[in-house]
């Protein structure tokens, strides 16, 4: 626990390429180790190193329990697609969408999201939208996916609803999750502008 504070801390300041060493070490106890695996990720993901975070995210679902198996899949999947690395994100959010249960709804659509920007054809997205929104975990990074599926099925109100409601719970959040979501902000901001220059 004293190192898992450690790395939070280092990670909230920015310094992540120590973030990443005491993850390490921490992973080194064995002891949780796909959360671990995800701390790992999230500090080399926003030190720039995309290949170390897929490695520890593929850690990650190998080695935690059925139960986290979808979550860390998902977090996979969501690294390949802002890495613009549309075909893997789909393999890994369809197993997501497979195995998940409570969060199954947000997994199909930011799969959805990922076969749109792979230039396929959704033939239910607006089922998948619905499902979505209705959900709980349309809330938080829900919007997120929601506002960009909104957003490519020509919804413009609803999608810069959805994108300015994600904004505004990301960047008034605590430090960690705005840090580990910077990713998804920049491309949220790019939408927007893009809706407001047309």
């Amino acid at each position: 626990m004293l190192l898992r504070q450690l790395y939070l801390s280092l990670f909230e300041g920015r310094r992540f390429r120590q973030a990443h060493t005491v993850a390490l070490q921490a992973l080194e106890l064995d002891v949780l180790a796909d959360v671990l695996n995800q701390d790992a990720a999230r500090a080399a993901l926003a030190d720039g190193d995309l290949e170390s975070a897929l490695g520890h995210l593929r850690a990650a679902a190998r080695r935690g329990p059925a139960s986290r198996r979808p979550f860390h899949l998902w977090t996979l999947g969501s690294a390949l697609f802002l890495a613009q690395r549309y075909a893997e994100a789909a393999a890994a959010l369809s197993r997501a969408a497979r195995w998940g249960t409570k969060d199954k709804p947000l997994y199909r659509a930011h799969l959805a999201l990922a076969q749109i920007a792979a230039g396929e054809a959704v033939s239910d997205l607006q089922d998948t939208i619905t499902q979505l929104a209705e959900a709980p975990c349309g809330q938080g990074y829900g919007r997120f996916v929601l506002g960009h599926l909104a957003y490519a099925a020509g919804e413009w109100s609803a999608a810069k609803r959805y994108l300015e409601a994600f904004l505004k719970r990301t960047t008034t959040s605590r430090p960690a999750l705005g840090i580990a979501l910077e990713g998804e902000v920049r491309m949220t901001r790019a939408t927007l502008a893009k809706m407001s220059a047309n």
